[in-house]
């Protein structure tokens, strides 16, 4: 039978990682908002991608940054399947940058699943729902812009978040 006390440590442990999963959405959201239009249409930088290596450190930044990009992605005035899709890429970046860290793969792999993921997703997405193809914008230049943006956001300040984190983390977590 577990003692009293153990359960309010259990209870405060899922506080605590609702309050990170809630701060890191609130931050993507806001890096998001703070930068547009840069943060979307065919050339796009999201500032806020350089989170997407938080779960290297912090299981709960997955739901975070999906929740994070839902948000922005409706404060940004997306279509629907951008919403979804776009949402749903981030969310699957974002569990193979955990499962990367706990398997021990290199830090420098940290921000390749949202490079890679939101490439291809974002780049359909521009391609087919926000009609690319109509202004004779090909799918594979669309895909390519996305992953310049991503990589710059991504490799460019994620990877230096992440040295940070990997210096002072102790600190801060």
């Amino acid at each position: 039978m577990k003692h009293p006390g153990e359960y309010a440590n259990i209870t405060l442990m899922n506080a605590k990682k609702l309050a990170q999963g809630a701060l890191i959405a609130a931050i993507y959201a806001l890096l998001t908002f703070a930068v547009l239009p840069l943060s979307s249409g065919l050339i796009q930088m999201r500032v806020s991608e350089a989170l997407s290596v938080l779960p290297w450190f912090i299981p709960a930044a997955v739901p975070g940054l999906f929740v994070g990009c839902v948000a922005a992605n409706i404060i940004a005035g997306a279509a629907v399947y951008d919403i979804v899709f776009g949402s749903l890429a981030t969310l699957l970046a974002a569990y193979i940058t955990r499962f990367l860290s706990k398997r021990g793969f290199s830090r420098w792999l940290a921000p390749l699943p949202a490079v890679l993921i939101n490439a291809v997703v974002v780049g359909f997405i521009l391609y087919y729902v926000y009609e690319m193809k109509e202004l004779g914008i090909s799918l594979s230049l669309c895909i390519l812009y996305v992953a310049i943006g991503q990589t710059l956001a991504c490799y460019g300040l994620g990877m230096p978040l992440l040295l940070l984190i990997e210096k002072f983390g102790r600190k801060l977590f």
